[in-house]
């Protein structure tokens, strides 16, 4: 499903980049732990920037969690989105992220675009 994201990413005219968000922490011994969170793509687009991520299925919250981690650790505001394919319709979940399905991302080109607001002011571009 990702390689099918990549490619309509990059048939949009996005410039299509993997993103690292570092988390540094302590463990219940006081000793640093550093990890690395994947963002799968990270989509510019003149003055417009997606963050994309891919879930297959999200059957739980756990995953949702999981899914939206990385996103909400980017310390902006730009818009972030997970692309699944369970997701009988696309919304906005408590975090501000787009859970959107990939049979809609697929169909309709201003689907990343979501609010007609959005979309008539990227209209002329």
């Amino acid at each position: 499903m990702e390689n099918i994201i990549s490619n309509e990413l990059k048939i949009r005219g996005f410039n299509v980049d993997v993103g690292v968000i570092t988390l540094n922490k302590t463990n219940e011994r006081g000793h640093g732990i550093r990890r690395q969170l994947e963002i799968d793509f990270i989509c510019n687009k003149g003055s417009r920037r997606y963050y994309i991520q891919s879930a297959y299925a999200i059957p739980d919250q756990a995953k949702m969690e999981q899914a939206q981690r990385s996103l909400t650790l980017t310390g902006d505001f730009f818009k972030k989105i997970i692309i699944t394919k369970d997701v009988p319709a696309s919304y906005y979940n408590d975090n501000g992220v787009l859970i959107l399905s990939v049979y809609d991302f697929l169909l309709d080109e201003g689907s990343l675009v979501n609010s007609s607001m959005e979309k008539s002011k990227w209209s002329c571009l």
